[in-house]
């Protein structure tokens, strides 16, 4: 059995992504996005951290979280939200009803992917790459042919604070633009 091991440092920025259970698109439902708005105020609320970013695709999600100074359990909120939210799908009857015998040992739904994906943002350039790849997601799986055309995404509020120009990658009125290179961060999450 493979050995995981995470890094743990105390008031650090992590890259997380997340997927659902066999890239269902759960995320497709827009009432599936506020059930996971509520649960992340919840697991805020219980176990304070900042959402530097985020993306909300289909079936999977990417953050950047910055946790406080004394603390560095972020798999304690990512856990936290996986079930906040299984829970919420629970009540409304919409979470799938075929479990695997693996996944019930485990106490686990077909919801989530049993693991998550974490970084340790090291440096600035590290932020800034790890930013632009949550913000370039929706168009690297084309489900917009820009940033600024997914709604699920902090782009528009980084783009408030003059982060990034409201054009950045943005083909709109026939402008060329080129994909930013991610090759480092794909072949470690294997996206």
């Amino acid at each position: 059995m493979p050995q995981y091991r995470r890094a743990y440092v105390p008031g650090s920025t992590f890259f997380l992504t997340l997927g659902t259970y066999n890239r269902m698109p759960l995320f497709a439902d827009p009432h599936n996005i506020s059930r996971l708005r509520s649960a992340l105020a919840t697991v805020r609320q219980e176990h304070p951290f900042e959402t530097v970013a985020a993306v909300v695709l289909p079936d999977h999600l990417h953050f950047l979280w910055t946790l406080p100074l004394t603390d560095s359990d972020f798999s304690k909120r990512v856990g936290r939200l996986k079930v906040l939210f299984t829970q919420a799908l629970q009540k409304q009857q919409r979470a799938p009803q075929d479990i695997s015998p693996s996944r019930l040992s485990h106490r686990e739904s077909d919801v989530w992917q049993r693991r998550f994906w974490e970084h340790t943002i090291r440096d600035e350039h590290d932020f800034q790459q790890h930013l632009d790849y949550i913000h370039y997601n929706p168009v690297k799986h084309d489900l917009v042919t820009c940033p600024h055309l997914w709604v699920y995404s902090s782009f528009g509020r980084w783009v408030q604070h003059r982060a990034y120009a409201a054009e950045w990658c943005c083909t709109c009125n026939g402008r060329q633009t080129s994909a930013p290179d991610f090759t480092d961060i794909e072949e470690t999450i294997g996206e």
